[in-house]
């Protein structure tokens, strides 16, 4: 065991304090597995993350560095959230990318590119971004759906569709009727369990809706499974990412556009879903450091 360098930074906020949180172990060598995760449910936060060098594959495909990312149950392929405060972790360290406004991490789904200048669209620099990774999407059989919104006390007519979405971690898309269901879902934990069903919920809000705003906004919730029960998730990136390639794709919202969550939970977590010319979907998202110092592993 040893003094290795560690944050704790508020992801997908405007202020601190008001986003996800996320920890940080920027050196991350010579850690087992079983200390990761030990770690990781010691500091009982949703993510826990590890900073590493690349792989010779990773560095070979232009990877900056290598991130491990654990929950208090396991290891993650793939979180946004990991990815954006990790990311800043390890340029407020001094790190210092290949390319000058690109950021190269690789994590057990791959290469995913973060941008440093988030302008993809001209907009302006809104914090870090990145770049929505591949998503596989299948429909939900209705009768999954109908156990599905009884475990959150929701009705067959609060909901518009459903998908089943993955992009290295696995959610349920649920596009509700209004904004105004959301508060209305009372999630069942024992009901959620059993399906193995993390219930990422939205629906739409009409440019000028009161919040100063000409582009859409979408209404997040995101009801995850924890090793105990479920929890919610006050902002979330790979649901937002993955929410942002299906609605687009199936005409129920364009980009760009907003995204509010954890109003439930009394946070505000904010983030911004844009795509590129290419098509690309980005996920903006700003970034706070709270805690700087050691940790001993």
């Amino acid at each position: 065991m040893q003094p290795r360098r560690f944050t704790q930074l508020d992801v997908f906020a405007d202020h601190a304090l008001q986003g996800n949180a996320l920890a940080v172990v920027l050196d991350g060598e010579g850690i087992s597995d079983a200390a990761m995760l030990d770690f990781a449910r010691w500091t009982n936060l949703s993510e826990t993350t590890f900073l590493l060098p690349p792989t010779a594959e990773g560095a070979a495909g232009g990877a900056d560095y290598r991130l491990r990312i654990f929950t208090p149950a396991g290891e993650l392929a793939f979180a946004g959230h990991p990815t954006l405060g990790s990311c800043q972790a390890w340029l407020n360290a001094g790190g210092t990318p290949r390319q000058a406004q690109v950021v190269m991490q690789e994590c057990a789904k791959g290469l995913v590119r973060i941008q440093r200048s988030t302008a993809a669209d001209n907009a302006g620099p809104e914090g870090l971004a990145f770049a929505a990774p591949p998503l596989q999407r299948s429909e939900v059989p209705a009768g999954v759906q109908a156990q599905v919104l009884a475990a959150l006390a929701l009705q067959a007519d609060d909901l518009v569709a459903a998908q089943w979405l993955n992009n290295g971690s696995r959610w349920m898309g649920l596009l509700l009727r209004h904004a105004d269901v959301l508060p209305r879902a009372q999630p069942h934990a024992a009901a959620l369990r059993a399906l193995g069903v993390k219930a990422g919920l939205c629906a739409i809000h009409a440019p000028g809706n009161g919040s100063g705003d000409a582009e859409p906004v979408l209404e997040v919730r995101g009801i995850t499974l924890t090793a105990h029960g479920i929890a919610e998730d006050p902002a979330t990136g790979s649901l937002n990412a993955s929410l942002a390639q299906w609605l687009s794709a199936a005409g129920h919202l364009a980009l760009p556009y907003r995204v509010q969550q954890g109003a439930a939970m009394g946070r505000a977590g904010r983030m911004r879903l844009v795509a590129d010319a290419q098509g690309q979907i980005w996920v903006q998202g700003r970034v706070h450091s709270v805690v700087t110092g050691q940790v001993v592993l």
